[in-house]
């Protein structure tokens, strides 16, 4: 990448709002570095207004998809992003031009995406998110493989920063064992408990409903199967975060709209997930992983499609049954020890670049090495 001027003014987005994912350890890295406003910086978050108590005190925020949001995006040197910014006019930008834009993406797709994905949103909306992707100078990506299928997806060229993603730091970093702790603490997890993550995706046909999601499986049921000594961290996937009436069981945990979901894969003992990226992030601990998909064939060959064959290659046994997913929650280390050598095959094909030093990685590419 070629160099450019350093940059003063940085506006930032997860999610569309929220203070999260890679942007946020980015955010983080940069202030650490000590380029804040002391140094001359300004730092604005793109926040949505529901989500705003999450963002940490003297972080100046703007409410997405504002008249406050454009003139800020106007006025930026840096765009860094983990998903889309769509807005209809696009700011013109500053005198010297339209800012540099860095795109974190926020996962690893098995799930098909964009022009990817087995089903497609109307063209004009693709046509929106083209001109968006046409604004990216650069794509953080965790691992070749996914710089293949994001360049796929999105039909991008540009400057690729293959150097693991920043979120998942923390997931190796010397205080790991400490955080977990304190998070397990905060969440009311009990000393000694199995704390179960539960992480699906969304359905494209079921996101804009209403009503409670489906899981697949009575969590009372599941719950008395498994016994007291087990919690299940629920985190639904941020369009659907409201979508679920939630036993009053003190072993269910509502951590939806936890701002990290990285200090949740450090909680876990163990990730149910289905077709969600959570499954790449999570194998960098090297807890089980089990894959619970009760509605397998419909999400593959009708909603999205898979870039890779889940249940040869994925990092866990793939079930579709209420009972086969209580019996291998109720025998984890037995689990590990069936899917130890794909497991490891998986962990080599995705997370090899996890080392706890991506952010520094990014940071050096994109803003320049640290002083």
């Amino acid at each position: 990448m070629p160099p450019a001027p350093a940059p003063r003014t940085v506006v930032w987005n997860a999610f569309n709002g929220r203070y999260a994912d890679n942007p946020r350890a980015l955010h983080e890295g940069l202030l650490a570095r000590g380029l804040d406003e002391g140094a001359g910086w300004q730092h604005v978050w793109m926040a949505d207004p529901r989500h705003a108590s999450a963002f940490p005190e003297g972080v100046r925020t703007v409410p997405v998809r504002s008249a406050a949001c454009a003139r800020a995006l106007a006025g930026a040197d840096v765009v860094v992003a983990n998903c889309h910014v769509t807005l209809d006019p696009w700011p013109a930008g500053r005198p010297g031009g339209e800012p540099r834009f860095l795109q974190t993406w926020h996962g690893t797709p098995l799930k098909r995406i964009h022009r990817s994905a087995a089903w497609l949103p109307p063209e004009e909306v693709l046509a929106e998110l083209d001109t968006d992707i046409a604004r990216w100078d650069a794509l953080v990506t965790p691992s070749p493989e996914a710089t293949r299928l994001l360049r796929e997806a999105f039909a991008y060229g540009g400057e690729v920063l293959e150097t693991g993603y920043p979120r998942n730091d923390v997931l190796s970093a010397a205080d790991a064992g400490v955080r977990r702790e304190a998070v397990r603490a905060r969440l009311g997890i009990p000393e000694g408990a199995t704390a179960v993550l539960l992480a699906p995706t969304y359905r494209d046909d079921e996101a804009n409903g209403s009503g409670d999601l489906p899981l697949g499986f009575d969590v009372p049921e599941l719950l008395d199967a498994l016994g007291d000594d087990v919690v299940l961290v629920l985190r639904l996937h941020y369009y659907v975060a409201d979508r679920l009436t939630l036993s009053r069981d003190p072993r269910v945990v509502d951590a939806s709209n936890h701002p990290d979901v990285a200090e949740l894969y450090l909680a876990a003992d163990a990730l149910v997930t289905d077709y969600s990226s959570s499954m790449f992030d999570f194998a960098v601990t090297g807890r089980p992983v089990v894959l619970y998909a009760y509605d397998l064939e419909k999400y593959r060959d009708v909603l999205r499609g898979f870039t890779f064959d889940l249940r040869s290659e994925g990092p866990g046994p793939l079930l579709t049954q209420p009972h086969e997913l209580a019996e291998a929650l109720g025998d984890l280390p037995g689990v590990a020890s069936a899917f130890e050598g794909q497991y490891a095959a998986f962990r080599e094909r995705w997370c090899s670049l996890e080392d706890g030093r991506a952010t520094d990685r990014v940071l050096d590419a994109f803003f320049g090495p640290a002083a």
